[in-house]
């Protein structure tokens, strides 16, 4: 039986991979700073680090043959000061530096390693991305986010000097009903609220929890290499998967309201950048190599989480 490490397994995205994981018969240890919180089964083990302390459960390396590594503090957890960027960065790239010095200096037989990165790594939309979509190959963006994404990319990159086989996963917006941004647009709807960010028509570029979990899975039993998009062939407005959600929860009971950019540059301050910014972003690559997304629309994925509420 395989056994594969995964870095924040007790998160939204590791707590659908992991029981992915174990659905399709791998052995899987999840690395966690509080082990003793957690209950192990047969195919499932925790081990203790601390990234703050460059510290690791060195067993859990070297029984590893792959790793996805997921770690890292939450983008829109917070309000962004300096102290929270720096923590969202160091979280991200300390972590995956412990990972490679562990790799370097332990015995082992990982032979695939998985990372999550994140669409922030590409600006707002051009007129070429607006039409084709952000490709891999696009330049990061020189604004905190883009600078993380990069950082965090590289700071896993010395394992391709080893010999084992990296992907990294740029990720959109993930759909879930346990965390994320789905539960926030919810918010205002339960209370028959359509709330609209702006005008609307930024482009928002997501992915369906099922579809991430799978594309890790994916990244795991074949042999891709390198960055790639993980997001949904077809993005949506804000507005478009606003009133789709509205509409499939409310049906016609329910009052469209834009907010005003102004008032989310109030309340969001520097990451209102975030929700006001239109990023069309290319799923092509992946597809290419073989991944078939289940959830392609908006539509399909909406209407899948409403009938699987625990997803």
């Amino acid at each position: 039986m395989a056994h594969i490490l995964v870095t924040g397994g007790t998160g939204t995205v590791g707590k659908s991979i992991t029981k992915l994981l174990i659905q399709q018969g791998f052995a899987v240890c999840v690395l966690t700073r509080t082990p003793e919180k957690y209950v192990a089964t047969n195919n499932l083990q925790y081990a203790k680090w601390d990234v703050d302390k460059g510290e690791i459960n060195e067993r859990a390396i070297t029984a590893a043959s792959a790793i996805i590594h997921l770690a890292g503090e939450g983008v829109a957890d917070k309000r962004w000061n300096a102290k929270r960027k720096q923590a969202i960065l160091d979280s991200r790239v300390k972590s995956g530096e412990l990972l490679v010095k562990k790799l370097q200096q332990l015995p082992h037989n990982v032979t695939t390693f998985i990372s999550s990165s994140a669409i922030g790594w590409y600006g707002p939309d051009t007129s070429s991305s607006a039409e084709y979509g952000f490709a891999e190959t696009q330049p990061h963006f020189n604004d905190f986010l883009g600078n993380t994404c990069y950082a965090w990319e590289q700071s896993t990159q010395p394992l391709v000097q080893l010999g084992i086989r990296c992907v990294w996963l740029r990720t959109g917006i993930v759909l879930s009903n346990t965390g994320g941004a789905l539960i926030e647009f919810k918010r205002s709807i339960k209370l028959g609220v359509a709330a609209i960010l702006s005008n609307g028509l930024q482009k928002v570029s997501w992915i369906s929890i099922k579809d991430l979990s799978s594309m890790f899975l994916f990244a795991l039993q074949h042999k891709i290499n390198g960055v790639y998009n993980a997001v949904a062939p077809a993005p949506s407005t804000n507005k478009h998967l606003t009133l789709t959600l509205a509409k499939l929860h409310r049906g016609s009971v329910y009052l469209p309201i834009h907010v005003p950019a102004f008032l989310l540059k109030i309340m969001l301050g520097e990451m209102s950048i975030e929700v006001l910014k239109s990023c069309t972003v290319n799923a092509e690559k992946i597809q290419l190599d073989g991944f078939h997304f289940e959830h392609a629309t908006i539509e399909k994925a909406l209407h899948y989480l409403r009938e699987n509420p625990t997803l």
